[in-house]
């Protein structure tokens, strides 16, 4: 069993990937070939935001999104604990501030009503993360952010495709960021990413940020980096792009169908929850368990791959744990020691679905 079927998902979108992937091949233009502007329209269509600007990571866009505000040594910027490392990475690498706001624990997404008392006057934006595939409190944290002058940057690495109050993921903020690594909901071959944003002037400094602050040939208007996302990548997602509205509906159904065998067997297991304004499209389906590694063990000796997102808070981290005390933000650490990831993709059978919660339940239950 696979974690993330990405052999099935090519075989069922194999004729039209090879051919977008053929066409490149033949046009010869790898670097910011026609297909890159034909992805970035792509996804404006698809998530809403008028602007959309591909770049060679999720990562890669976070931080030019920061360098497009201007982000300066000493900026502070609120984020979660509970993330991948690339969150606070991208506001070190720039001399800012990582300062964290612990999460919901049924969620595990930032709890918005901890934010507010984490402004200062050298508070920047909010970078709040889009965990698992559902959407973050958007619309608390925005008013947050318009009351003290801030920018909101969505961490969407995991959520491209979800909606949250009738709007897509990546256009629920001045900012987004979203990644095209091979095993998000929507993904690449490769490495991948796209900003998306509202603002004009934005959207025309990540431009010029992504090819090392170009605003024209060798005409260098600003400090940027090496940060294009190349034409046979951009081929592989517009590929991609037929199949996906089935894909997260797919996903979705998955989740709903995993949380229901999971509640039915009467397991120790806690689900996440899922907010009535907005949905999930289980980037992972991720659950919490006591004894946690006894588990995993047990799992993989039923065949059961899985994984943990995240097995430390970032305030735990070596590279990051001058920003924060460690009894600081006790969700997370809870998270971090209980979180389990299963297996998740849109095509997962049920069958392979069924087998994953009777080892599961069998697992937690000899664990306990």
């Amino acid at each position: 069993m696979q974690f993330t079927d990405l052999k099935a998902q090519y075989a069922a979108l194999k004729t039209d990937i090879d051919a977008r992937i053929q066409r490149v091949l033949d046009h010869g233009q790898y670097i910011m070939g026609p297909e890159v502007k034909e992805m970035e329209s792509a996804l404006c269509a698809y998530s809403g935001a008028p602007h959309a600007v591909a770049v060679a990571s999720g990562t890669e866009a976070l931080l030019i999104a920061l360098m497009a505000i201007g982000l300066k040594p000493g900026d502070e910027v609120i984020t979660t604990p509970f993330t991948f490392a690339a969150t606070a990475e991208v506001i070190v690498l720039l001399g800012g501030v990582p300062v964290y706001a612990d999460i919901e624990p049924d969620t595990c997404n930032i709890d918005a009503s901890l934010i507010e008392a984490k402004v200062t006057a050298r508070t920047r934006a909010i970078m709040p993360v889009s965990l698992y595939g559902q959407v973050a409190d958007m619309a608390a944290i925005n008013d947050i952010a318009a009351r003290h002058g801030l920018v909101v940057i969505e961490d969407a690495a995991q959520s491209f495709g979800a909606s949250y109050q009738g709007r897509k993921s990546c256009n629920v903020s001045t900012i987004a960021c979203t990644s095209f690594f091979p095993s998000k909901p929507l993904g690449c071959y490769g490495d991948g990413g796209a900003l998306f944003t509202s603002v004009a002037d934005i959207a025309q400094a990540a431009r010029e940020i992504r090819v090392h602050g170009q605003s024209g040939r060798y005409h260098h208007t600003r400090v940027g980096v090496g940060g294009r996302m190349d034409t046979l990548q951009c081929a592989v997602v517009l590929g991609k792009l037929g199949r996906f509205d089935w894909e997260i509906e797919r996903r979705k159904a998955l989740g709903d169908r995993y949380s229901q065998l999971i509640r039915a067997s009467g397991a120790p297991v806690q689900g996440l929850a899922v907010r009535p304004d907005r949905d999930c499209v289980w980037a992972q389906y991720t659950v919490m368990v006591d004894h946690r590694e006894a588990v995993q063990k047990a799992l993989q000796a039923a065949g059961i791959p899985t994984a943990v997102h995240y097995p430390k808070p970032l305030h735990h981290q070596p590279a990051y744990a001058t920003f924060c005390c460690p009894d600081c933000n006790p969700h997370s650490i809870q998270a971090a020691q209980r979180v389990l990831s299963l297996p998740m993709s849109a095509d997962l059978t049920e069958a392979d679905q069924d087998r994953v919660v009777a080892a599961l339940v069998q697992a937690v239950s000899a664990a306990g």
